[in-house]
């Protein structure tokens, strides 16, 4: 458990003295703080994004940090889940206009403005809790059902925040971010298997020869480099399938969007140029190639 994180669930999190919570300004600044400490891409996506959607999209992405430490960061799968109760607990009390954790005390102003539907929060929670009990995932199938909750209602709730949510605009996004979750579970086979998880299909990997004990190895076998290479195929068909969008969404967003998707096919596209060998080293970008990334955004979406 990281010192942040002690420190935060220390002052907020259950079994706190919440009788005097913060105030609404203190709250948008606490989610502030949390977006620039965990995200260093935040800066530069929150510049791209119009003004007015800036503290909402900090407000959402704090939320969303809350889960995944409560999910990642404590002493094991029975304290996880019980947390993970606990903020579903205050996510229910946000919605009925009682919130005093500062995350809600500010979610619930973005809540409110965007008319925000709860199921998108809640299905997050469902996949941070899958994460407790699953560690395996026997199909592809399967595993876009979890990526149907760990990563699409983001993009659903941004539709909202857009103001063009649609189903057809939501088909798109899911496609997005499905191939974004594809693309990270690529990218970090190692951290995964540190931790227990194993995202690749398990039928994929019985298909080109791989088993439990080459994960053990850490070694970018022939048969491992041709099964990524699958992976990383797939991740990219469902980013290009969702591209479409970038040109659909208002006009001060369609930059973000295309730097995700352009951010998602860059990382595939390392990973191919590390010869599918994640476990070595981490396939990331540099800072240079963050910047060509947001100025060929720039300039096709603009």
């Amino acid at each position: 458990m990281t010192a942040n994180f002690t420190e935060d669930l220390r002052r907020f999190g259950p079994g706190a003295a919440l009788n005097r919570p913060l105030s609404l300004r203190q709250s948008r600044r606490y989610c502030r703080r949390l977006a620039r400490r965990h995200y260093e891409n935040f800066t530069v996506i929150s510049c791209l994004l119009p003004r007015r959607l800036r503290l909402h999209v900090a407000h959402i992405y704090a939320y969303c940090r809350w889960a995944d430490d409560l999910a990642d960061e404590t002493e094991g799968p029975i304290q996880a889940r019980e947390l993970l109760d606990w903020w579903e607990e205050q996510l229910n009390e946000c919605f009925r206009g009682r919130a005093v954790h500062p995350v809600f005390i500010a979610l619930s102003e973005t809540i409110r403005e965007f008319n925000l539907p709860q199921k998108p929060f809640a299905d997050l929670l469902r996949a941070f809790r899958q994460d407790q009990l699953v560690t395996r995932y026997e199909s592809f199938d399967k595993l876009l059902e979890y990526c149907r909750y760990s990563a699409n209602p983001v993009g659903t709730l941004v539709l909202h925040l857009a103001g063009c949510y649609s189903a057809e605009l939501e088909r798109l996004s899911d496609s997005i971010c499905t191939g974004l979750q594809l693309a990270n579970f690529c990218q970090d086979v190692a951290n995964d298997w540190r931790r227990g998880r194993i995202y690749l299909p398990l039928e994929d990997c019985r298909r080109f020869g791989i088993e439990e004990s080459d994960f053990a190895r850490g070694a970018a076998t022939d048969a491992f480099r041709r099964l990524l290479a699958e992976e990383v195929r797939r991740a990219e068909s469902f980013l290009r399938s969702g591209e479409p969008l970038c040109r659909l969404m208002p006009h001060g967003l369609r930059v973000p969007t295309a730097l995700f998707v352009a951010g998602g096919s860059a990382i595939l596209e390392a990973i191919r140029r590390q010869n599918y060998d994640v476990w070595s080293r981490r396939p990331t970008l540099s800072k240079g190639e963050k910047l060509r990334l947001m100025f060929a955004c720039r300039r096709k979406y603009r």
